[in-house]
């Protein structure tokens, strides 16, 4: 649970809503994106601003997977999005030969150095005479970035060893879609955050949270966005449906007990975790409730995680047999379809955060062989 809480804490200071740990492909691509559409669909960007970032995002993605080759440093990809007064910042990490550093900086650089009117004249010089490699060569992808949000690229190089580094690049864009970049006096770019944020998930097997408000869409993009991630991994199809069934069940639970967007922005956003280590799949979200609740809540738990699988699958009919169409609730079905579905117990905490909340964890294992 300390974990949970170390990354609440980290996710909340920085502002962070997302973070993809893992290889970025062609299939998980469109998930990625669609996430970052859903959480902007209450934000104050207009058509413009949305078009600008997302084709951004969409370059910036498209960019990490040419340049992740699917080698030991793959797994090591980074997709950030964080939020900010009056934008959003879209933050990319990926591992790339120290030897590449010089040429990539020299091009950033020069990209940096150019106005708005020259970058679209460089762009159109070079799509008539750059010639293109399999990596999109001569730099285009990054002018294309630099483009589309008319402004510059702040980027950071961090050492890994002797032979590889960490690129990051990232791009902090307004609500009319113009991009803000660190210069003059501000405090240069510093990747140093993103550098450990990958080391954090690394150490602790992380490869996806969300910390935000939990809709119906974002759901559905979790959920989509996992399903693409548990295909690509051959996930065998029994195990597949039972996390994907957990997760439903969990995501569920978070919407269940919001006491809505002020009071979370206030005292603590929820937050999805998952997990992967040693075939095991964690589950883990963190959302608050009102203090009324916890009693009745914690019973409902502890009477579950009493029962075997048998007498699990009894609790749930029981529990679906009482269930009528004017019934508004249904009960403590999705908690025993958690522990039933998983084959595991409900492991829970309630931190109290002051007189009228709490914050509440739930962890739910899903054991299981991938091929």
């Amino acid at each position: 649970m300390d974990l949970t809480k170390r990354i609440r804490d980290k996710m909340m200071k920085q502002r962070l809503m997302f973070v993809y740990r893992g290889v970025v492909t062609n299939e998980n691509l469109v998930p990625l994106l669609m996430l970052l559409e859903k959480e902007m669909e209450n934000s104050e960007f207009g058509f413009l601003g949305r078009k600008r970032l997302f084709m951004f995002v969409l370059e910036s993605l498209q960019n990490v997977s040419r340049h992740s080759d699917r080698n030991q440093y793959a797994d090591m990809s980074l997709v950030v999005y964080s939020k900010k007064d009056n934008g959003y910042t879209v933050t990319t990490g990926n591992v790339l030969p120290s030897a590449n550093i010089t040429d990539l900086k020299s091009k950033l650089d020069e990209i940096n150095n150019l106005q708005t009117d020259e970058i679209r004249n460089v762009y159109r010089q070079m799509l008539s005479n750059a010639k293109f490699s399999d990596k999109g060569g001569a730099g285009l992808g990054l002018i294309e970035m630099a483009k589309k949000t008319g402004n510059k690229l702040d980027y950071d190089f961090v050492p890994l060893d002797e032979e590889f580094s960490y690129f990051i690049l990232s791009k902090t864009v307004n609500s009319v879609g113009v991009g803000m970049h660190r210069g003059g006096n501000e405090q240069p770019f510093n990747g140093k955050v993103i550098s450990e944020l990958e080391r954090l998930m690394a150490e602790n097997n992380i490869y996806l949270v969300w910390s935000g408000h939990i809709t119906t869409d974002v759901e559905r993009e979790v959920l989509t966005f996992t399903e693409t991630k548990l295909t690509e991994e051959d996930v065998e199809l029994t195990l597949r449906r039972r996390i994907f069934s957990v997760l439903v069940e969990i995501l569920e639970n978070v919407a269940k007990y919001s006491p809505g967007r002020e009071p979370e922005e206030k005292f603590g956003m929820p937050v999805a975790m998952i997990r992967l280590e040693d075939d095991v799949y964690t589950l883990t979200t963190g959302n608050l409730i009102l203090n009324d609740k916890v009693e009745d809540l914690k019973k409902k738990l502890d009477t579950i995680n009493k029962y075997d699988k048998v007498g699990l699958k009894e609790l749930f009919r029981k529990s679906l047999s009482g269930q009528t169409i004017n019934t508004n609730s249904t009960g403590n079905m999705g908690l025993i379809d958690m522990a039933r579905k998983s084959g595991s117990k409900l492991i829970y905490l309630f931190e109290q955060i002051n007189e009228f909340y709490s914050y509440y964890v739930l962890t739910v294992k899903v054991e299981g062989r991938t091929n």
